[in-house]
């Protein structure tokens, strides 16, 4: 009986589709090859000819055209139509946990003549049969949103509890908690200084756009690019991760109603930080554009100045009949120096020259030791009392919250309702970024040796942070140094630079004052 079953089969063929809801689980796990095992077994005791495998690892939900196993199955069955197929499910359930796009996809296979056979239930095209069909595909349904629903409550009470539960962002990656808590973001010690000098950069200005930004960071082989096919970050993900509040050491899941609030990992710049990104994000706070004509080959480009006109000079290459050479020059229109240019070697050359002059005397630096020393007296009662002032403004704020929630009570307007959200939502982020200013008004211990350290070093010699310094650090020096821009001569001379306070009240310089430098 059984070889004469396997006869009128014979010409039937088949055609396996497995699925796994994650790829975590066709890496780590044997679902896919056990199904299919179980299918090829089942496929031998009828006698059919198994064909094509195609294995999936998606989620059930949703629509099954978003699987690109199933999306291969049912091209396979366009490409060979008229030839009639078996389809094998291991389970009800593999086939689609919904029961709109079960009967669906039903109608899919029956349009291309395919039969479904699964092993754990019988398939009968009765009215009993399509009912049962329907019952259990209904309940595959109520059991993954049930499923849902639970991860998504598991979730929602985590990030409310201060935790990051989506994918890490750059910069970031997920360790175990050391009290067993889960997982929480640490920074990455690669990345986390590249995507800091990028917020920072952005919210202060040294990024004029965001372009800016991407070209920065595009530059840098660590950070993962997304645009594979150029090797280059998309505008999106710019602004996305501008506007990321987890950056600050800060949680929020809008979707699921949850507030911004105060997170368990480390930020990356503070919330004052990131408040001023979203403002010139939302065109709330204006900057100057970025100056197009800043160039790292020519570092005192808009700091030396014409000694004609004292407007500040630009610095171009020009070419020569072998190769390219670098100017500074005038441009200011009716200046009498105008076009005329100073080879920017000479330029540099000078100013290097005043540079390494600027060292004070050694006896000098007690001296400055204990003026900074009293200054920083003068800072600190300073903090203390911009501290208590912060205080008062800290406990306005809660009063006015207070204020805000009652009127939201007794408010019957939807959008007045909307309103006072609004207003209360904009007093909490100020409420948040005066706690940072009131934890932070008051300089730590040791702060003050930190400080006298870092700034005796750069009295005892600007030329050494210019000369291991970056384009950026260079710049600090030309601002810190001196108080006017460099006037420069026709000739590469420099007339009698105005230093700063440091260096004019207490330098005894090597080179003589008040003379020009050669």
């Amino acid at each position: 009986m059984r070889d004469e079953y396997n006869q009128l089969n014979q010409t039937r063929s088949a055609l396996i589709y497995c699925r796994v809801s994650s790829t975590k689980q066709r890496l780590e796990g044997s679902g896919l090859e056990s199904q299919e095992q179980r299918c090829r077994a089942y496929a031998d005791e009828k006698g059919y000819h198994v064909e094509a495998v195609f294995p999936d690892d998606v989620s059930g939900g949703g629509d099954f055209m978003r699987r690109p196993g199933m999306v291969a199955l049912l091209s396979y069955l366009d490409a060979q139509m008229g030839k009639p197929y078996v389809v094998i499910f291991d389970d009800l359930k593999r086939f689609a946990r919904d029961t709109e796009f079960h009967l669906k996809l039903r109608r899919e296979f029956a349009r291309r003549g395919a039969v479904i056979e699964c092993l754990n239930f019988r398939i009968e095209d009765s009215p009993e049969g399509k009912f049962i069909e329907t019952v259990i595909a209904a309940q595959g349904e109520l059991e993954r949103e049930q499923n849902r629903r639970q991860v998504v409550q598991k979730m929602k009470a985590r990030v409310e509890n201060g935790y990051w539960v989506f994918r890490a962002p750059v910069g970031y990656r997920y360790v175990n908690a050391p009290s067993g808590g889960g997982r929480v973001l640490v920074p990455d010690e690669v990345l986390a200084p590249v995507v800091r000098q990028a917020l920072e950069g952005y919210a202060t200005g040294h990024f004029g756009s965001q372009a800016e930004v991407q070209r920065f960071l595009e530059r840098n082989p660590h950070f993962p690019k997304d645009d594979k096919k150029n090797n280059a970050i998309r505008p999106m993900t710019i602004t996305r991760l501008l506007k990321k509040v987890v950056y600050a050491g800060y949680v929020e899941a809008p979707k699921w109603g949850v507030s911004v609030r105060k997170g368990h990992h480390q930020g990356l710049i503070d919330f004052e930080t990131y408040q001023q990104i979203q403002d010139v994000l939302e065109g709330k706070k204006r900057r100057p554009a970025a100056r197009a004509d800043i160039n790292e080959d020519f570092p005192l480009r808009g700091f030396v100045a014409c000694e004609c006109c004292g407007n500040a000079m630009t610095g171009a290459w020009s070419k020569g009949k072998y190769r390219h050479y670098a100017y500074y020059r005038c441009q200011t229109r009716n200046c009498e120096n105008k076009g005329k240019s100073v080879a920017a070697a000479k330029a540099e050359e000078g100013f290097l020259r005043i540079l390494k002059g600027m060292q004070p005397a050694k006896e000098l630096f007690a001296l400055a030791t204990a003026m900074l020393k009293d200054a920083w007296g003068m800072r600190l009662a300073l903090a203390l009392n911009e501290k208590e002032a912060l205080k008062t403004q800290l406990a306005d704020i809660n009063a006015k919250l207070e204020d805000m929630l009652d009127r939201i009570v007794e408010a019957n307007s939807a959008s007045v309702i909307a309103a006072y959200e609004s207003r209360i939502d904009k007093l909490e982020k100020d409420k948040l970024i005066l706690r940072e200013r009131i934890a932070k008004s008051v300089p730590e211990k040791g702060r003050l040796e930190d400080c006298i350290e870092l700034s005796l070093k750069f009295l005892s010699s600007p030329w050494n942070l210019w000369k291991s310094g970056d384009f950026a650090t260079r710049q600090t020096v030309l601002r810190l140094a001196f108080v006017d821009p460099l006037i420069l001569g026709r000739n590469g001379v420099y007339e009698t630079p105005n230093f700063a306070f440091p260096f004019k009240y207490l330098g005894k310089f090597s080179e003589q004052k008040g003379e020009m430098v050669l």
